[in-house]
């Protein structure tokens, strides 16, 4: 059985919300039904299926970004927020 498709914005959306910095703010819900991204109220939101238990859920939004960016995660830090819901995450362009 074939992968569901992880629902995200264009790519070209999510970088319109980071600031000159090249810094991007995000609300994550872990533990979710389904993995997806989408941009709300203009503000990003991710959910995942991680659970957040010593960073796992961290490691899946950087993911998810990535893919969403269609960059490696490497390229990705999260800057702020390892232990909230609200995220703070440097694109290294």
């Amino acid at each position: 059985m074939a992968k569901p498709r992880v629902e995200t914005p264009p790519a070209e959306a999510i970088l319109a919300l980071a600031d000159s910095e090249g810094r991007l703010a995000l609300r994550v819900t872990p533990g979710a039904r389904s993995e997806a991204m989408a941009i709300e109220n203009g503000r990003l939101t991710a959910r995942v299926r991680a659970k957040p238990q010593d960073g796992v859920a961290n490691a899946a939004v950087l993911k998810l970004l990535a893919a969403a960016l269609d960059m490696a995660p490497s390229r990705l830090t999260l800057l702020r927020g390892a232990t909230s819901r609200e995220k703070l995450i440097q694109l290294d362009r």
